[in-house]
């Protein structure tokens, strides 16, 4: 269960500020040059290339609060239905919105709020908790390797960022091997390779057609031999209502257990960005079917409503766990909701 925001004490307050100061930081530094390279959570780098991800919801999005906040010297129903009609056209959907719009009413109604910078301060935290409320930590089994299924529809770009997924670890020091156990759609074996040679790994895999509960078979065995810590299993785009292919991944997943215990470790669901509410109602049922622990939300940079990202945390009761942000190897980030909500009202 998501627990929303309902409170702004003291200690709220200095949050915001400590937020904004750290964002007039991260302005100074980046027009000094003192600004890192780092891609992780917290580096300044990583805060630059989210901001930049998130440029076209920012514009879209960041610019209508800004004119509510300015315009708002008390916060009242007006602004308070302004701010309700640019989180729903962010694609934070009708469900989320509502409920936040409610919080902050209630906020203004029992402890006043004093004005639009205010409002705009609660709002930036509010979002920061329904993203952080689905999070728990990430299984690490005790002997490896840790098994990663990635899964979803066609078109989303599961195998691609299986590829980056790879070169991620890599960077985290892990070893890794790659499963290509989509052996329906063609081309995908042969896609996938291309990405293990960039990333600079192994991979396993069959002819097309082949039983990719078979090639996870050989996966797994050959990631126990060789003590690998990240194997990362590429399975074929499926529906939830394809029963033949449904059950084809419950096979998988009966496969990886008896290999591996707790396998699969991480099931995580590939989201196109781009196709906003429609893809999560999609995505609700297909985790339903498919037990996806986690989402990675591609094509991020592609979308003029990148709210879909807090909709997923609320409506699917799922972290976002990564992030695509471009076609390069290195367009796959980490998520943080810090970062994404500084970026997309920075």
């Amino acid at each position: 269960m998501i627990t929303l925001f309902t409170g702004y004490d003291e200690e709220d307050k200095k949050k915001a500020q400590e937020s904004r100061a750290a964002d007039e930081a991260a302005e100074r530094a980046k027009e000094s040059g003192l600004s890192d390279d780092s891609s992780t959570p917290s580096g300044q780098g990583f805060f630059s290339r989210m901001r930049e991800a998130v440029t076209r919801t920012r514009d879209n999005f960041s610019s209508r609060i800004n004119d509510i906040v300015a315009l708002t010297r008390e916060v009242d129903e007006s602004s308070l239905e302004d701010l309700e009609t640019a989180l729903i056209m962010s694609d934070i959907g009708v469900q989320t919105t509502t409920e936040i719009i409610d919080a902050l009413r209630d906020r203004a109604r029992k402890q006043a709020i004093s004005g639009g910078e205010e409002l705009g301060d609660l709002l930036k935290l509010q979002l920061v908790d329904v993203l952080r409320g689905p999070i728990r930590p990430v299984v690490t089994p005790s002997t490896p390797p840790k098994v990663t299924f990635l899964v979803g529809v066609n078109g989303t770009g599961k195998t691609t960022t299986s590829g980056k997924l790879a070169s991620w670890y890599r960077g985290q020091g892990k070893s890794v091997l790659l499963c290509a156990a989509d052996t329906f759609r063609a081309a995908a074996i042969e896609q996938l390779e291309v990405w293990a040679g960039r990333s600079g790994v192994e991979m396993i895999k069959t002819r097309q057609g082949g039983d990719p509960a078979a090639v996870l078979y050989d996966a797994a065995s050959a990631a126990k031999a060789r003590n690998i810590d990240e194997l990362i299993v590429d399975t074929a785009g499926r529906l939830h209502t394809k029963s033949g292919l449904m059950d084809e991944l419950d096979k998988m997943r009966r496969t990886a257990t008896k290999l591996v215990p707790g396998a699969p470790h991480e099931v995580l669901l590939v989201m196109d960005a781009t196709t906003g509410q429609n893809g999560l109602q999609q995505a609700r049922q297909f985790t339903q079917s498919a037990g996806a622990t986690g989402i990675v939300l591609t094509k991020l940079d592609g979308t003029a409503k990148g709210g879909i990202a807090v909709a997923i945390a609320r409506e699917l009761n799922l972290p976002v766990r990564f992030v695509g942000v471009g076609e390069k190897m290195s367009d796959l980030l980490e998520f943080s909701p810090e970062a994404f909500v500084d970026a997309l009202l920075g």
